[in-house]
């Protein structure tokens, strides 16, 4: 299976167009085509783009995504049928209107759908919150890890001060708002030393442990209250040597 194939496929139907339409604005053979679609022939994502183009698809100029990006993070098979039903109601709404123009342009694209819809370029930032890099990440009913996708974003662990908790000095955390400590979490923490993390554990009356484990065992007990919560650790990115 070709996701890019699933792409192409996607996109011509829903602009309504015939394979033999396509392949002759491409300047390919409908066969070639077909075997693209089918997944039975690999293509590169210029020719690809190629093809798209050919389909009145104009390339955004202002994104770092490309098309396997893209193909990756949309379930193309699932969405066909909602494709073949958008160009039926969009020709019966431009019949209506009596707009005999045709075609859907760059904003009804599935380029731009997935890209506004799917995809979300996530911030890396360090320990004094410089911006130092980006993921790129799914996003689900406008949500990643769901928080609001642009709430969320990476911390560079500045130390190995969670080195027990398989946290180690330049690994990747996916922080998400949180505005209260929740036990057995690593959590993002505000401090006047600046932003640390650490493993919480809640005690009784309003207290919480925070502990940090690199060469041995270290723990502070803080009262809540005081404790100034920036978010929730919920995925770890490490490189592995």
């Amino acid at each position: 299976m070709s996701r890019l194939g699933d792409l192409i496929k996607l996109e011509r139907t829903r602009r309504g167009l015939e394979p033999k339409a396509v392949a002759k604005k491409a300047g390919i053979s409908v066969g070639y085509l077909l075997e693209v679609e089918a997944g039975t022939r690999i293509i590169r994502d210029d020719q690809a783009r190629r093809i798209l183009k050919t389909m009145g698809m104009e390339q955004p100029q202002e994104t770092d995504f490309t098309l396997d990006d893209i193909a990756s993070t949309v379930d193309l098979q699932s969405a066909m049928p909602r494709a073949v039903q958008g160009v039926q109601k969009k020709k019966a709404e431009k019949a209506e209107a009596g707009d005999a123009k045709g075609g859907e342009g760059l904003a009804g694209s599935i380029w731009l759908d997935a890209l506004s819809g799917v995809l979300q370029h996530v911030p890396i930032y360090n320990a004094v919150m410089k911006e130092v890099g980006s993921r790129l990440l799914p996003v689900q009913d406008g949500k990643v890890e769901g928080a609001p996708k642009d709430k969320v974003y990476y911390f560079k662990a500045p130390d190995d001060d969670l080195r027990g908790f398989r946290v180690h000095r330049g690994d990747l955390v996916l922080v998400v708002p949180a505005s209260a400590p929740q036990d057995g979490a690593i959590m993002l923490i505000e401090t006047p030393q600046g932003k640390l993390l650490r493993m919480v554990k809640i005690l009784p009356r309003f207290q919480a442990m925070l502990q940090k484990y690199d060469q041995a065992f270290e723990s502070e007990i803080v009262n809540i209250a005081d404790l100034k919560v920036v978010g929730r650790c919920v995925r770890l990115e490490a490189e592995l040597s």
